[in-house]
């Protein structure tokens, strides 16, 4: 099955699943997300957001997809533009950093890695753009899920099929991709991995297998 990996557009808003298409957890204060839901219209507000954060900041996630449809995405911004991460027991996100919002691998694609692809894929996007790390706000297992998030009250904010978690990517796949903690919480360690050694490592990794090829020999034919 072919798979391509790209920026987050508007285009691809429509395509997200739901309630993903309509949340504002991470996108608008709670007093403002609560205007938007009296108004009714939380999937236009999200395509308002995507567009001012695109003009001021540009790419600000990665899509995936398989066999031509939907298979992942991840999201990220400059915490500024992020007005609920100031909310949590372990915030600020660092003054280099990136905060990773949320993302999450479709059922039916799970279980080949994309999760992985998807967070190296805006390592490589950030680096080539300065940045030097990103963070996220992980949800420990075991513990309560979104009612349980500084600020609660917003009902789009449901668990939803995201990286096998909710609106927070779990702290165990994050540390399975490199992340460390760097401010410990029972709920809601704030996490963080270096760009440049992220990327390192899969230089290394890939020009140990070009030396394993490299020493392959295929048999003439006769």
């Amino acid at each position: 099955m072919s798979r391509s990996v790209g920026p987050l557009t508007l285009a691809h808003v429509a395509s997200l699943p739901d309630p993903c298409r309509t949340c504002l957890r991470w996108e608008l204060d709670e007093a403002s997300a609560a205007a938007v839901r009296r108004r009714g219209d939380p999937a236009l507000e999200k395509e308002a957001w995507l567009s001012r954060t695109l003009l001021e900041w540009g790419s600000c996630g990665r899509v995936a997809h398989e066999g031509g449809e939907l298979a992942g995405f991840v999201t990220y911004a400059p915490p500024h533009l992020v007005p609920r991460s100031t909310g949590y027991p372990t915030s600020p996100v660092s003054a280099d950093a990136v905060l990773l919002m949320t993302g999450g691998v479709l059922p039916g694609h799970r279980g080949g890695g994309l999760g992985r692809v998807l967070v190296q894929s805006a390592a490589k996007d950030l680096t080539r753009r300065g940045v030097r790390a990103v963070e996220a706000f992980a949800r420990v297992a075991g513990t309560p899920g979104e009612d349980a998030v500084p600020g609660r009250g917003d009902p789009t904010a449901v668990p939803a099929a995201r990286m096998e978690g909710s609106c927070h990517v779990p702290a165990e796949f994050l540390l399975q991709v490199g992340f460390e903690v760097v401010r410990d919480h029972p709920r809601w360690p704030r996490l963080r991995l270096e760009l440049r050694t992220a990327l390192q490592w899969r230089e290394d990794v890939e020009r140990a297998l070009d030396r394993i090829l490299a020493d392959l020999r295929v048999p003439a034919l006769g």
